[in-house]
């Protein structure tokens, strides 16, 4: 009997620090993204951000509400949860940098010579066509 009570005090133990342990969910920006951008200029309010991954490297390309042309994006990067890109727009080159904040949002600025804008992405829910 008195080994049987330090022997459940350690299985309860050990469940709670078992259960205590977080699952950290490895984030992923691959996928078609839809972006407000309420505080730039009226063209460039609203759009979608895809991103890729091909042979060891992610890419990506950025479209605006009203166009149907897709801008590459250069120099993107995805570490520490964040997305970092630049995209040329007007003869003005604008970096990026978006932290994820889950597998369905991120956010951060767009920096250009105007100065930052704040910028909201969400993962766009992909529809399917049955009938």
């Amino acid at each position: 009997m008195k080994k049987l009570v330090p022997f459940a005090m350690l299985i309860v133990f050990s469940i709670s620090v078992a259960s205590a342990q977080t699952v950290k969910v490895k984030k992923d920006p691959v996928g078609e993204w839809k972006f407000e951008a309420p505080y730039a200029p009226e063209e460039y309010t609203s759009g979608t951000v895809t991103v890729s991954f091909a042979e060891k490297k992610y890419s990506s390309t950025m479209s605006f509400t009203g166009s149907d042309y897709k801008l590459p994006c250069e120099n993107v990067k995805f570490e520490n949860d964040t997305l970092s890109l630049a995209i040329y727009v007007e003869g003005e080159n604008v970096s990026i940098t978006l932290k994820m904040e889950d597998n369905t949002k991120m956010s951060g600025k767009a920096v250009y010579s105007g100065g930052e804008i704040p910028l909201t992405l969400a993962r766009a829910v992909k529809t399917s066509q049955s009938k």
